[in-house]
């Protein structure tokens, strides 16, 4: 397809709720490769369900050229199904069965589009994905996170599609899966929007659309280039709010002094009218004149006054009505002295994890020291953290953790789906005040209705804010710091406040994630980087 589109007119979506959850939307997506990005909750996924057909606006239309093929964001591993049906192509492959079998039936030829080498396709896709272990019949529930969105996305480069829509292609894949998932998009011809706040994928976009409250809006260029222009635009609508609450306040203190020198005046005028003995009716004429000239200043002042907040709230507009997501900061682990640290490996045998990587390991972590822990999926890493923060005993070996521990795992294993926000860190803070834990729920961009409502409804993003809450605002001040993908579901924004949050962490800090910028910004000291013979520690960062 020469020119493939996707075309926005007007298009708003109202949820079963009756909140507008976006309105007279107007955009037009070409072959350039887009990144989508907004805040969470804003509704990136329900339109890229209405862009891909999957959803019908509520008002307006969506227009597309050729077909589309669209990757619903992953939550975790399949439960069911084949490895088949999670790239998309067991109906496919079903009708050729049929086909084999004799089938005469143009309904299998539509779904089999002359795909006739389809299995070959598939499993020689499989081989390249570092999956050759599975066939196309394989259980999809026996797949990791991380082996699953590489099925799918297999299942995206087998669909001869006109166009991809992803949402979060990126989630569970470590840093080769990115690295092929950034050159499959490279070599993709066809159109392209991707859903993410994978800062590393969206470099690679050609164009940056954003999506707010205040709608759509385009940024030509890859996202250091979106992240420049949307520092500037803030900084100029800032700006000019301030501007213009400065010439309102100013303007108002003048109408004021306008005001009282009237009032002054009338006063005067009638005070020595009466000393002058005049005449009844020729006072009552003077107060007359008076007012009707006080009662027009009143009016021009009203007008004037009407005409100024009207420039505020314009300006106003222009700033996106987005809550600052505030992560207050960690209490100061208190002075910690031990000859053995804040936690000591010694002979440490992991009970799961590639053979080589198990053990025995010797490690000693200390006050202050910020470590990020580097592999591929299923080497182990989530199994050291767990080891690490106590989770998980070793298989041998002794380990002597000198300090309290936070440990966040990436599935947020500590929040029952069932319990709220609230309940949960009400356990992890008995001696805070009630009023103040919903005051950090709430900064951290969970409000009443969230923080009260059980965990399982909420957003992946919610709920892992509901679980930084609880690790960071527990009673006992963390002297080890243990967060395993602790970015995976934050939105840029949120991101950026948990970057902050953990430079500014004195405790000792542990970090697995697979975002290379995540772990640029957190200011490491060193790694433990999984290798063929073991763990090795190294600086940070790498040379």
């Amino acid at each position: 397809m020469t020119n493939p589109y996707l075309t926005l007119e007007g298009v708003s979506h109202v949820l079963p709720t009756g909140r507008v959850l976006f309105s007279k939307l107007n955009e037009n997506f070409d072959r350039r490769a887009t990144g989508l990005v907004g805040r969470n909750g804003v509704g990136k996924s329900v339109l890229a369900r209405i862009l891909a057909g999957e959803l019908t606006p509520t008002i307006g239309r969506c227009s597309r050229s050729g077909s589309v093929h669209y990757l619903a964001q992953q939550s975790g591993p399949p439960t069911a199904g084949t490895v088949a049906a999670l790239a998309g192509v067991q109906d496919a492959l079903d009708a050729l069965t049929r086909i084999e079998a004799g089938s005469s039936d143009g309904a299998d030829f539509d779904l089999l589009a002359e795909r006739w080498d389809l299995p070959q396709r598939l499993q020689a896709g499989l081989r390249d994905a570092g999956l050759a272990h599975l066939r196309a019949d394989s259980p999809a529930h026996t797949l990791s996170g991380g082996e699953a969105m590489r099925v799918a996305l297999l299942g995206a480069a087998l669909s001869g599609a006109g166009w991809l829509i992803l949402d979060e292609p990126s989630n569970h894949l470590d840093a080769r899966g990115r690295e092929d998932l950034i050159d499959q998009l490279r070599r993709w011809q066809g159109g392209l929007l991707v859903v993410s706040h994978d800062r590393e994928l969206l470099g690679h976009m050609a164009r940056i659309v954003e999506l707010s409250p205040l709608g759509l809006r385009s940024h030509g260029g890859n996202y250091a280039h979106y992240a420049q222009a949307k520092a500037r635009e803030n900084a100029t609508a800032e700006e000019e709010l301030a501007r213009r609450k400065l010439e309102r306040q100013r303007e108002r203190k003048i109408l004021q002094v306008q005001r009282e020198r009237q009032e002054r005046r009338l006063a005067r005028g009638q005070r020595q009218g009466r000393e002058a003995n005049q005449a009844r009716i020729l006072l009552d004429r003077q107060k007359e004149r008076s007012q009707g000239s006080g009662g027009k200043l009143r009016q021009a002042q009203d007008a004037r006054r009407t005409e100024l907040d009207a420039q505020v709230r314009d300006a106003a507009g222009h700033i996106a009505p987005e809550a600052a997501i505030h992560l207050h900061a960690m209490p100061t682990p208190p002075p910690f002295s031990s000859s053995h640290g804040v936690v000591l490996f010694e002979g440490v045998r992991l009970p799961f994890g590639a053979p080589a990587l198990r053990g025995p390991i010797d490690l000693s972590l200390h006050s202050g020291q910020r470590l990020g822990i580097a592999g591929p999926n299923g080497c182990g890493k989530s199994t050291l953290l767990k080891v690490l923060a106590g989770v998980l005993p070793p298989e041998t070996g002794r380990v002597l953790r000198q300090a309290p521990a936070v440990y966040l795992d990436q599935h947020l294993g500590g929040l029952a789906p069932q319990q709220s926000a609230l309940a949960r860190l009400r356990q992890a803070a008995p001696r805070s005040d009630e009023a103040r834990l919903r005051m950090l729920l709430a900064q951290l961009g969970l409000d009443a209705g969230k923080a009260e409502a059980p965990s399982g409804r909420l957003s992946g993003g919610e709920r892992l804010k509901a679980a930084l809450a609880c690790a960071l605002y527990a009673d006992a001040p963390a002297q080890l710091l243990v967060l395993d993908e602790p970015s995976n579901h934050l939105d840029l924004p949120s991101l950026q406040a948990l970057e902050s949050m953990l430079r500014n962490y004195r405790g000792c800090l542990v970090v697995a994630s697979h975002d290379a910028v995540f772990m640029r910004q957190i200011a490491l000291g060193e790694r433990l980087r999984a290798s063929d013979t073991g763990w090795l520690l190294e600086p940070w960062p790498p040379a």
